[in-house]
């Protein structure tokens, strides 16, 4: 099919180097016609990601050189498909994972990385649960496995995906222990997890009182020294998923280093023969050995979630809502950790 009439002009958010969120920087520029399996893709929501915080420090693990335009995940509108590409694609919804580029009025992407958004679900919503509804059903179907009537721990059971976590586990049955800082308590009762006091100093003890005989995963994107206590709270066939290192994106040196000391200790638990078993969650594990197959599973899961949200099993939790003239006051609000939810850029003035 032949490329039909595409915008010309892009505004997008730059992120020219290690800066404060208000050093982001507003720009337009052209935009190119889509080349063969390309489409235009009219940015209707995208969102801010712990990723983007990490990003701006430079110590997201494998990030591009700056400048670049951040934005992990969009949702939009064809406006418009190049060469070899379905034309009925146009005036229809997707979501696309891009790690980067997705703060932008309009993308190029291939058409390959397209999974369509069911006409019930609002595309703010649908932004909620891209990356975060992947990450979390991966982790907790595909890595875990944890069946009805298990017991998970989730830290950051708040968070973006945190509250997706919990609700999919509790979708499938399973009891969930989710922390939170305390004003937070409420909403994460309200997902259907106890809650734990992220600040309380015997953090740990508090679940070990909950699950005393150990529980069948812990979820735990913090990191650090902690990750050692989220390994102990294991019972014998459980599973600790690690999936980032909060506990260090303050620290100055290599971005890379914490994440290679997360390895070094799975690596040195998994050789113990305690029945315990644990893994490092990596989104992009296999694109590189096999896109197609990534991507596949990538759009099983994803179109997995965004029913699960058109049935109104999942609700997405939206924490605030900015234009994306308005990213720095986005990102400055995210960093805040004083919300509950994924904070949602949409085009706006």
């Amino acid at each position: 099919m032949s490329s039909s009439t595409v915008t010309s002009v892009v505004t997008e958010i730059v992120l020219p180097g290690k800066v404060e969120p208000e050093g982001l920087e507003l720009r337009t520029r052209a935009l190119p016609t889509p080349a063969g399996g390309q489409v235009v893709l009219r940015m209707d929501a995208t969102g801010v990601s712990f990723a983007e915080q990490q990003m701006r420090r430079g110590k997201y693990y494998d990030q591009p050189p700056f400048p670049f335009v951040p934005g992990y995940d969009v949702v939009g509108t064809v406006t418009a498909v190049g060469p070899e590409v379905d034309a009925a694609l146009t005036g229809r919804r997707f979501a696309a994972v891009t790690k980067t580029g997705a703060w932008a009025s309009h993308l190029l992407l291939d058409a390959g990385d397209l999974t369509p958004v069911p006409d019930e679900v609002d595309a703010s919503a649908a932004e909620t649960v891209v990356v975060n509804g992947v990450t979390a059903w991966q982790m907790l179907h595909r890595v875990a496995g944890v069946r009805a009537g298990g017991t998970v721990v989730v830290l950051g059971a708040n968070g973006g995906v945190g509250s997706t976590l919990v609700q999919l586990a509790r979708h499938a049955g399973i009891t969930v222990i989710g922390t939170a800082s305390e004003r937070h308590h409420a909403a994460v009762r309200a997902l259907g997890a106890t809650p734990v006091d992220h600040r309380d100093p015997d953090m740990y003890g508090r679940i070990r009182e909950l699950a005393p005989d150990g529980v069948d995963a812990v979820f735990d994107h913090v990191g650090g020294a902690g990750v050692e206590q989220s390994w102990q709270l294991l019972r014998r066939g459980g599973t600790l998923v690690s999936y980032g290192s909060a506990a260090t994106k303050d620290e100055e040196g290599s971005s890379q280093l914490p994440v290679l000391k997360l390895f070094g200790r799975i690596a040195a638990w998994n050789s113990l023969p305690n029945g315990r078993s644990a893994h490092f969650y990596n989104f992009w594990a296999g694109k590189r050995r096999c896109r197609a197959s990534w991507q596949r599973r990538l759009s099983e899961d994803l179109s997995q979630v965004l029913r699960l949200v058109a049935r109104g099993t999942l609700t997405p939790q939206i924490a605030a809502t900015f234009p994306l003239a308005d990213a720095a006051a986005a990102l400055t609000l995210a960093e805040s950790r004083t919300v509950a939810g994924k904070i949602i850029l949409v085009p706006g003035s």
